[in-house]
C-alpha cells in the first residue's frame, strides 16, 4: 500500500549534536532523541529527519561518513537506533535519515586502499584524475570550503575530486561496484525500518567524466546566500560539476530500489544550480525523487513580492512534481536572524516567528521545521575560539560559519546549560536562548511554540493546505495572497510580509476561519492586518 504520506508532510528536521544530551557528555545522541520524541509528536508533525549519525571522524560533524552501516559512538549504537525506530513508529512518526551519497571521508576503508596505488582493487571507487602537464589540477573546479577542488596525492602521484572538505574525497558512481555497494548500504537501512532518506547534496552525485572545466558566473549573476559574495565557488557555472545527466540516472535506479517497499520516500536537497527548475526536473516524473528539499527560502530577502514570485515560478514549472520547504536549517542562519535584519520586519521576533511558520505551513508542499523554529530561535553569536564549524573557520570573519544555527537545544530556563545537557555542551548556548526555552513557551499562550502547536492542529482540518491546489491571488505590498483549494473546500490565505499594519480588500464571499493563531479586523469585504498578522477564510 502506498499511501504517499509525504504529500503536505511536515518534518521536523533534528541535529542530533544539538537536540538532546543523554549520557552527559555535552553532544546530543540518538537515546536523547528518542527520550524527546512525545515532545515532537505534541508539534503535531509527522515525520522526524535525524541529519547524519553514522560512523565518522567529524571534521564536517557526520557529513564525511566513514562507515555508512553503523552509528557514531558518540551518539550511541545500532541498537539504540533501532529502538528510536519503533518508539518514532509507535507514535506515528516517520523516519527519514540523511543519506551522504556522493563522497565518504577520507577515513573510510575504502579511501584508505584507494590512495595506495592505481591497481589496487579499491582504485577506482573515486575520482582520480592525473595533473596537467605542469603539474597544476585537472581543472579549474573549485570546491565550496575554499580553493581548488583538487587534492594532490603523492602515492598515487594525482588529483583526487573533493567538492568540499578535502577529507570528503568524491566517489566514483561512474563506476559500477560503487553503485552496488553503496545501493546495498540503502537496503540496509530499508530493512531497518527507516521511512526514507534526505539526499544530501544530491545535484553533486555524479562528476563530468570528461573534466571539462566550468565556464564564468558573471558578477551580478552570483548568488548572496552563506559566504557566496566573499566565496570564489559562486564565480563559476557548476556547468559540469553539478545536475550531470548520470545523476538522473542513478536516481531512476534508487527510485526502482526503493519502490520495492511499501511508502518509502525519497527527498533530495538541492542546491547551487537553479534549484525550482532542477527540482521539477527530479521529481515530476515520478520515476526519479518523491520531493525535493531547495534553499529558496533561505536567501536574504523577504518581502510579499519576493515570495509571491517564488511561488510563481515554482507553480508554473513543477507540474506533477513536489517539492519540501525549508526556512532554517543546519547550514543557514535562522530565519528569525536572517529576516529579521530587513527594515520591513525589525522590532518583534516572536511576532515574526509566528508569522513564518504560518507561511512555510501554508504554501503547496512539504515543509521541513528545524528544531528550535517552532521557539523562534534567534542565530547565535559564537566567539572564534568557540567555533567548530571548519566553513566558518576558513573564512572568519566575512562569515562566521554554521554554528551559530545549532547551538544546543533549550529545554529549560532554570537549569545549567538549558537542561540541555549535565556537562559542559560542544558549543555554548547563548543567553538570549534561555528565556525561549521550551519549559517557558508551554506555559506562556501565544508563544511561538503556542501557535506552531495550534496552526498545525488546524491545518489537519483543512486538507486543502496540505495537498490541495495553489493559485496566486492579486495583492499589494506587502500582503501576499493565495489560495488553496481541493475538492471540497477553498482556503484564501493572507499573509502581512511587514512589522506595519496593512490592508486588503477582499473579492468575493468568504467566511472567516478561526483556530490557526491569529487575529484581524474586518469590516465588510475590508480586511484589517496588524503588523505580522495572517488571516484565514474559507468557501465550499
Amino acid at each position: 500500500m502506498r499511501s504517499e504520506w509525504w504529500r503536505g508532510a511536515i518534518i521536523y528536521q533534528v541535529y542530533p549534536r544539538s537536540f538532546f544530551d543523554s549520557n552527559g557528555d555535552g553532544t546530543g545522541d540518538i537515546p536523547g532523541i528518542t527520550a524527546k520524541l512525545d515532545y515532537i509528536r505534541s508539534l503535531g508533525v509527522d515525520a522526524v529527519w535525524v541529519s547524519p549519525f553514522f560512523k565518522s571522524p567529524m571534521r564536517d560533524f557526520g557529513y564525511d561518513i566513514a562507515d555508512y552501516l553503523a552509528v557514531d559512538p558518540i551518539f550511541g549504537t545500532n541498537a539504540d537506533f533501532a529502538s528510536f525506530i519503533t518508539a518514532a513508529h509507535e507514535r506515528d512518526l516517520k523516519v527519514v535519515i540523511d543519506l551522504v551519497l556522493a563522497h565518504t571521508s577520507d577515513q573510510h576503508p575504502w579511501f584508505k586502499q584507494s590512495r595506495q596505488s592505481r591497481t589496487n582493487p579499491k582504485a577506482d571507487w573515486y575520482v582520480w584524475a592525473d595533473p596537467k602537464p605542469d603539474g597544476t589540477p585537472p581543472n579549474n573546479w573549485l570546491s565550496v570550503f575554499g580553493g581548488s577542488a583538487w587534492q594532490w596525492d603523492s602515492r598515487r602521484q594525482q588529483y583526487y575530486l573533493h567538492h568540499y572538505l578535502r577529507s570528503q574525497p568524491n566517489l566514483n558512481w561512474h563506476y559500477q561496484p560503487v553503485v552496488d555497494t553503496m545501493f546495498d548500504g540503502v537496503r540496509f537501512w530499508l530493512e531497518a525500518g527507516v521511512d526514507g532518506f534526505r539526499l544530501d547534496a544530491i545535484t553533486t552525485l555524479a562528476h563530468d567524466p570528461n573534466l571539462r572545466d566550468n565556464p564564468a558566473r558573471p558578477k551580478e549573476m552570483r548568488p548572496q546566500r552563506f559566504a557566496d559574495s566573499n566565496n570564489p565557488f559562486s564565480w563559476q557555472e557548476s556547468l559540469y560539476t553539478r545536475d550531470q545527466p548520470r545523476t538522473l540516472e542513478l536516481l531512476a535506479d534508487l527510485r526502482t530500489l526503493i519502490d520495492r517497499y511499501d511508502n518509502r520516500y525519497l527527498i533530495g536537497e538541492i542546491a547551487d544550480v537553479d534549484m525550482i527548475t532542477v527540482s521539477a526536473k527530479y521529481t515530476r516524473t515520478g520515476k526519479h525523487l518523491h520531493s525535493c528539499y531547495n534553499f529558496e527560502l533561505m536567501q536574504l530577502g523577504c518581502t510579499a513580492e519576493l515570495l509571491g514570485d517564488i511561488i510563481k515560478k515554482t507553480e508554473s514549472v513543477l507540474g506533477s512534481g513536489w517539492t519540501t520547504w525549508a526556512m532554517s536549517n543546519h547550514d543557514s542562519i535562522r530565519v528569525v536572524s536572517r529576516f529579521g535584519k530587513l527594515d520591513h520586519l525589525r522590532g518583534d521576533d516572536r511576532a515574526l516567528a509566528k508569522l513564518l511558520l504560518a507561511f512555510l505551513f501554508s504554501i503547496r508542499g512539504g515543509a521541513c521545521l528545524y528544531e528550535g523554529e517552532e521557539l523562534g530561535l534567534t542565530q547565535a553569536e559564537v566567539a572564534f575560539e568557540d567555533l567548530q564549524d571548519p566553513y566558518g573557520i576558513e573564512f572568519w570573519p566575512d562569515f562566521k560559519g554554521r554554528d551559530g544555527a545549532r547551538t544546543p537545544m533549550p529545554w529549560s530556563s532554570n537549569e545549567p546549560n538549558a537542561g540541555f545537557s549535565t556537562a559542559k555542551p560542544w558549543l555554548p548556548i547563548p543567553p538570549e536562548h534561555y528565556p525561549l526555552a521550551v519549559c517557558e513557551q508551554e506555559k506562556t499562550e501565544n508563544s511561538a511554540l503556542d501557535v506552531c502547536r495550534h496552526f498545525l492542529a488546524w491545518r489537519k482540518q483543512h486538507p486543502a493546505l496540505i495537498r490541495g491546489d495553489l493559485k496566486l491571488a492579486a495583492s499589494t505590498d506587502p500582503v501576499l495572497v493565495f489560495e488553496r483549494s481541493d475538492q471540497n473546500e477553498r482556503v484564501l490565505c493572507l499573509f502581512n510580509i511587514s512589522n506595519r499594519p496593512a490592508t486588503h480588500l477582499l473579492s468575493g464571499v468568504w467566511q472567516t476561519l478561526s483556530g490557526h493563531g491569529f487575529s484581524s479586523k474586518r469590516a465588510g469585504d475590508q480586511l484589517e492586518l496588524p503588523g505580522f498578522g495572517a488571516a484565514f477564510f474559507s468557501r465550499s
